[in-house]
């Protein structure tokens, strides 16, 4: 006995077949909603399906009406095969049209009247759960369904007019693009050599027409079918391997988002044609056929999704920017006390030129520009000095963190052992005391860079380099219960920014060959001569990655506040270093006695949380770029997080400082 409540509404048992296509797309949509019921529960739903099924079985006339509503309907200018070919693989050439078309999808409705068999399928199946009740109806409903759409030898009749056809158009849609892809130059071009003389594309079309003679010839059980479905699937398999060569160039050559675009849509090709090959030569068609529908629901639902779009994209541009950070990154990490003491020494050589950044900052904002040229005129003036410190070998600790993190990242790869987890543990010893070492160097020498410069405004023109209501000034905004905590936070995430600029602009500068262009280019060579031209493009190729960071990290300290405050949000930049130097220069200004009051002792407090904040939000952002470069998993997550527990517990000194004993050579 059938639960009343399980039962149909009246005009859902069966559709009107003379209503129209649109009447018929809505009753369809409307009874998936039904089914779906208004609780997600796969059991509920097959309940409802059995209800349906019962009452239909029950009722000629409405199983009649049903049947003549699929065969008028389901051919009304709907292409199946493209249905299973294409749904949830990214139908456009280039990342950011698929781009523009998902977001397209999301924000714009569907007419049942479209033609896009992908449009009316996301339209009718609207909801994720489709994909699970689909997946879990047993066969026996499948085989009553055929046979109330297909009354006249139903089962037979749908699979040899509908079913089997649209499987084998698909497959033809499919490999179609797998060569087309194989034949892109862009693509092609970067595939190793052997792939490239190779004759897998070249015969995949061959084998799809073998199949489909085989199949019309002998029928699906045949030796011979069978034999050319395993062909195929085995060139399917060869067209992938050839085409994932082309990852060896651009680890070596640089990465193209565009490249890495078109490589992920053959793959997704590849298995979809292995999926239609798996229903094609399924023993039970009804099952195969609704696993198949379960999988087209979830890839449709995962097509309108524009973050997994964007993350998968972009994991191996930034597995790239992660690398190359790391190289540059080792250059910041001292083992050892003779590195612990070169380090101190270069960021000593770095605060002392901050000091003149301190004092060109003050100079640039007394000339009262309008914001964006001061915001500007400030940037380029922060490039400048940073820069000179970048030319002189010298550090800016603030700089460290976003380059360090990928290189330590980078050490995570092999962590199968607890050596190795250790090993890890002492590299991030080894970070955090080359941070304590960097930030320490920049403010001993920038605190004295600045009285020194006050000492000479003063023989000067007899007069401290500040006056007086810039020095409360200044005293004012780094208080610590103001905002200058959150600013330092800001300011770390614009310093992770310029790290990712840098990255990128060294990635570019690879994968498009510029130091070789430059080489040979002829005004180069014109004017620097052929020797010297080599040099300078050998020197770019060498330093891009840091003349980036250095202009980029400027002009965002400069720009970034101006344009923020266009839109009238209020921002400036809390920089340890410069922090403590406009700290130092008000003080110098209101004399020796202001170290006494409160608002001092505040200010000072502020910028020595200020250094740590920087460190802590770009690190941690770079960090976890890095681990989803590296598709580091929880648990190895886990135990690096132990290990670091127990390292501080047992010996908190070796984060600070370095033991007397120098380590081992790196492996």
């Amino acid at each position: 006995m059938t639960d009343a409540s399980l039962l149909p509404p009246t005009d859902l048992l069966s559709p009107d077949p003379h209503a129209g296509r649109v009447a018929l797309r809505t009753w369809l949509r409307d009874w998936v909603r039904w089914l779906r019921g208004p609780a997600p529960n796969v059991r509920a739903a097959l309940a409802r399906l059995e209800a349906w099924l019962t009452a239909l079985e029950g009722d000629p006339a409405a199983r009649n009406r049903l049947a003549q509503a699929w065969q008028s309907g389901s051919a009304q200018g709907l292409d199946w095969a493209t249905l299973l070919a294409d749904e949830g693989i990214a139908r456009r050439p280039e990342f950011w049209a698929e781009f523009g078309h998902r977001l397209r999808r999301r924000l714009l409705p569907v007419s049942p009247e479209t033609t896009d068999a992908s449009e009316w399928f996301g339209w009718v199946f609207d909801d994720p759960l489709d994909a699970r009740w689909l997946a879990a109806v047993p066969a026996r409903q499948v085989r009553r369904l055929a046979g109330l759409l297909a009354p006249a030898d139903g089962q037979a009749a749908l699979a040899a007019t509908l079913w089997r056809p649209a499987l084998l158009d698909a497959l033809g849609v499919c490999v179609a693009h797998v060569v087309v892809a194989g034949f892109e130059p862009e693509l092609r071009h970067r595939m190793s050599v052997s792939a490239q003389r190779g004759r897998a594309f070249h015969d995949l079309s061959r084998r799809l027409d073998a199949l489909r003679d085989a199949w019309v010839t002998h029928g699906r059980d045949d030796p011979a079918t069978r034999a050319a479905l395993q062909a195929l699937r085995s060139g399917l398999d060869e067209c992938r391997r050839a085409a994932y060569t082309a990852y060896a160039h651009l680890d070596e050559h640089g990465i193209s988002t565009a490249v890495v675009f078109r490589l992920r849509q053959l793959r997704e090709r590849v298995l979809r044609a292995k999926r239609l090959l798996d229903a094609l030569a399924s023993p039970n068609e009804e099952r195969a056929a609704l696993h198949l529908l379960a999988r087209l629901v979830r890839a449709s639902h995962e097509a309108r999704r524009i973050g997994p779009l964007v993350a998968r994209t972009s994991q191996q541009l930034a597995q790239r920017v992660a690398d190359r950070n790391a190289e540059t990154g080792e250059h910041y990490i001292s083992r050892n006390r003779a590195e612990y003491f070169a380090m101190l020494r270069r960021a000593l050589g770095g605060g002392a030129v901050l000091g003149l950044t301190t004092w060109s900052k003050l100079a640039l904002g007394a000339l009262g520009l309008s914001a964006f040229w001061g915001g500007l005129l400030a940037g380029l003036n922060y490039a400048a000095w940073f820069v000179l410190i970048m030319l002189l070998h010298w550090t800016v600790a603030t700089k460290q963190p976003a380059m360090t993190a990928p290189a330590l990242a980078a050490r995570l790869k092999h962590l199968h052992s607890r050596e190795a987890v250790l090993r890890f543990v002492d590299e991030v010893a080894h970070l955090l005391r080359s941070q304590v070492a960097a930030i320490a160097g920049n403010l001993l020498a920038v605190i004295p860079a600045v009285l020194l410069l006050d000492a000479a405004a003063r023989l000067w023109r007899d007069a401290p380099l500040i006056d007086g209501v810039k020095a409360e000034q200044i005293l004012a905004d780094h208080q610590l219960w103001g905002p200058t905590l959150l600013l330092a936070a800001g300011t770390g995430i614009l310093l992770f920014v310029s790290s990712l600029i840098a990255g990128w602009s060294e990635n570019a500068f690879v994968l498009y060959r510029l130091d070789s262009a430059l080489a040979h280019h002829p005004a180069w060579k014109r004017w620097l001569g052929p020797t010297r031209a080599r040099r300078w493009a050998a020197w770019l190729r060498a330093n891009v990655s840091g003349l980036a960071a250095n202009v980029s990290l400027g002009l965002l300290l400069g720009v970034v506040p101006a344009l923020l405050g266009f839109f009238g949000v209020g921002f400036d930049v809390r920089h340890v270093t410069l922090v403590t130097g406009q700290i130092t220069a008000a003080v110098a200004s209101l004399g020796p006695d202001a170290l006494l009051r409160v608002d001092v002792v505040s200010a000072a407090l502020a910028a020595l949380l200020v250094g740590p904040i920087n460190l802590a939000v770009s690190f941690s952002l770079a960090f976890r770029l890095a681990l989803k470069a590296q598709g580091i998993n929880a648990v190895n997550r886990q135990r690096i997080q132990q290990a670091l527990v127990h390292r501080w517990r047992k010996a908190p000194g070796s984060f600070l400082w370095p033991p007397a004993h120098e380590a081992p050579p790196r492996t």
